[in-house]
């Protein structure tokens, strides 16, 4: 039954399909990762990228602070690895489900598109929401 609600509009269904999809991944990455830490690693390196210009001629001192602009990436890099990791499996899970309920619908060869255009334009209007 829901399969062919789905088959019956599917430009409408895989657009609430990827905000769903989207709004869940958000929630939990929000719910996994300490938020403020978040803040002040970006806070960290937009404050290196200011130093970097100033120092230009510097090298030694560039190196320095490309250490450190390393060093917030590589921690925000395993911050975000967590949430990751919890909704890699049922995502592509759920990815097979939507690729097999689409196949034979008037958007067949492109629905992958409508969800990547969707889920980016969620995922920015989300992070704005959720503060993230």
């Amino acid at each position: 039954m829901i399969v062919e609600l789905i088959q019956a509009n599917p430009k409408v269904s895989i657009i609430l399909i990827a905000i769903a999809v989207t709004l869940v991944s958000m929630m939990i990455t929000k719910l996994l990762t300490n938020q403020e830490k978040m803040k002040d690693l970006k806070n960290k390196q937009s404050a290196c990228k200011e130093l970097m210009k100033k120092h230009k001629g510097n090298s030694a001192k560039m190196m320095e602070i490309q250490k450190e602009l390393m060093a917030c990436s590589m921690e925000q890099m395993k911050a975000g690895f967590k949430p990751m990791l919890i909704t890699f499996i049922p995502f592509i899970i759920l990815f097979g489900f939507i690729r097999n309920v689409f196949a034979t619908t008037s958007i067949a060869g492109g629905w992958f598109w409508y969800y990547l255009i969707t889920a980016l334009a969620a995922s920015m209007i989300l992070r704005k929401v959720l503060k993230m």
